[in-house]
């Protein structure tokens, strides 16, 4: 099953510019993104973004795989 994306990310010209970030928050798909890349784990992301979940981090990956489409 492929995770739903669309309900976690979203993009608005009033947040952040417009970068898609998490739904609900001020947390930019970039900054998850260049968290994991630096080798942070999913649980260490949760823990310095607390308005994150483990879904939404998930979320975040789906949504940049399909992007790289």
């Amino acid at each position: 099953m492929t995770l739903d994306y669309g309900q976690y990310i979203v993009r608005d010209p009033g947040i952040c510019a417009g970068e898609p970030v998490v739904r609900g928050t001020r947390v930019t798909v970039r900054t998850v993104l260049a968290s994991l890349a630096e080798g942070m784990s999913v649980a260490e992301i949760v823990k310095d973004f607390p308005t994150l979940d483990e879904t939404a981090v998930r979320a975040v990956i789906a949504f940049a795989a399909a992007s790289a489409e």
